[in-house]
């Protein structure tokens, strides 16, 4: 099974200025895209259905690899439930015939809230409701779990790191489960968290001392052998669709 690990486009909490108190200030609780990221994610689906995949033509004698079909055959399509992530995951839908189906432990560390730089404090948020996402997204395959009270419970606030991580592991043992298929399988998720799952999948210790940083639609390959406990990293954070101005 080959997983292909693909952060959202660039939203507008990604654009917000770097001291903290600002970003606070202006920050949503579930951004949208920015047209730059919305960018990104065409570019990201044109690669992804159209590219040369390098590795499948690398494993190949030379007489063969003139054979290699392009793009990457993707074969199933999950997206976090973040606004961010939907938008990001609709043209890579389009580009391959696919449903996209929403995996709710995709979502980004934190979960949804706004902190508020006054006596509020954080404040959670229920997330997009059911029928939200129907209406913006008719096609896409939603949770039972994500009903008319949204998919987060208010009353959680704000996630702490070891819930991401715990919420990694729980999605590395369900994507080990899978190993022995031959699915090429595509999430559609967020910066931190998917640092989380590929700490998860390589078995590395969660410590915040060893950072992967991932671009806005970057992709990053992990091939899984049959009994799930032996995989391969191919790459991390794979941007090679952008042009150098596109990149953030």
């Amino acid at each position: 099974m080959d997983l292909y690990i693909i952060r959202h486009g660039q939203s507008t909490n990604n654009v917000i200025g770097d001291s903290s108190a600002d970003y606070e200030a202006r920050r949503e609780a579930d951004p949208p895209l920015t047209d730059l990221g919305k960018q990104q994610a065409e570019a990201v689906a044109r690669y992804l259905a159209e590219g040369e995949n390098l590795e499948a033509w690398a494993e190949l004698p030379q007489s063969q690899r003139q054979d290699v079909p392009r793009g990457f055959g993707l074969t199933h399509l999950y997206a976090s439930p973040m606004l961010r992530a939907l938008q990001t995951a609709q043209p890579i839908a389009r580009a391959f015939g696919l449903p996209v189906e929403v995996w709710i432990e995709l979502h980004e560390h934190g979960g949804m809230y706004i902190e508020y730089p006054d006596e509020r404090g954080v404040i959670g948020h229920s997330g997009r409701r059911r029928s939200e996402i129907q209406q913006d997204f008719p096609d896409y395959v939603l949770p039972d779990e994500l009903t008319e009270e949204g998919w987060w419970n208010p009353a959680n606030l704000r996630e702490d790191i070891t819930g991401a991580y715990a919420r990694a592991m729980r999605v590395a043992a369900a994507l080990r489960r899978r190993a022995s298929t031959q699915e090429r399988i595509a999430l559609v998720t967020h910066g931190t968290f998917a640092e989380c799952l590929i700490k998860a999948l390589l078995n590395m210790l969660p410590s915040p001392d060893i950072r992967t940083y991932l671009y806005n639609t970057s992709v990053s390959h992990i091939h899984f052998y049959p009994s799930g406990n032996r995989i391969t990293l191919r790459y991390i954070n794979r941007v090679q669709h952008l042009p150098p101005e596109m990149v953030s």
